[in-house]
């Protein structure tokens, strides 16, 4: 894989698209009583979301995709409940990536579940696949979204999906970075073959 193959956004890209996306929530007219993030990746930006709207009102939920052996992914599941009660409330739902889409919907259908007033999607990124188009969102890639906040996993994954141990730098990354935390892997590999 190539750099071209990876989008790797920095803190303070991120943390612009986020007030972009919290301007473009106000000016819709929207006023959410709750932000929920979609964990793991939504926490983050939920979080950032839920300061820049000035709603400390923040709610979590987790949904999880599966793999099959063959790496194929499998209809995601509901790992955590949603953590407030949300009856007649409007609420953002909010993740890092609208990928396939099928978390986020899974998710909508939870909130409902749960007699929610109404329910907007707020994503940084947009997958042209995706079966749920965000309301918010703020760049459309075909690319691999590296957030600050999964480095290492996406690491793994890279790792995994080559099948060897890249000899020079991954996705852009800097280099430093990625020997680090390449070596802290094989290091858990090694403690746990003990």
């Amino acid at each position: 894989m190539t750099k071209s193959h990876f989008e790797v956004p920095t803190w303070n890209q991120v943390y612009r698209m986020l007030l972009n996306q919290a301007e473009k929530i106000c000016n819709s007219s929207f006023k959410p009583d709750v932000v929920v993030g979609v964990s793991r990746g939504g926490l983050v930006p939920a979080r950032i979301l839920s300061d820049l709207l000035e709603n400390s009102n923040l709610a979590t939920v987790r949904a999880e995709s599966r793999q099959t052996d063959r790496g194929d992914r499998i209809n995601p599941v509901l790992i955590q409940a949603l953590s407030m009660p949300v009856a007649g409330k409007k609420l953002l739902v909010v993740d890092d990536v609208a990928d396939t889409g099928r978390s986020l919907c899974m998710v909508k259908k939870h909130l409902l579940q749960h007699e929610a007033e109404a329910t907007r999607v707020a994503t940084l990124y947009y997958k042209p696949w995706s079966t749920v188009k965000p309301d918010y969102y703020e760049k459309e890639t075909e690319r691999w979204i590296i957030f600050p906040w999964d480095v290492k996993e996406n690491i793994r994954r890279i790792v995994e999906k080559q099948g060897e141990t890249p000899r020079n730098e991954i996705a852009g990354l800097p280099n430093h970075l990625t020997r680090r935390l390449l070596k802290q892997m094989r290091e858990e590999t090694k403690c746990g073959s003990t």
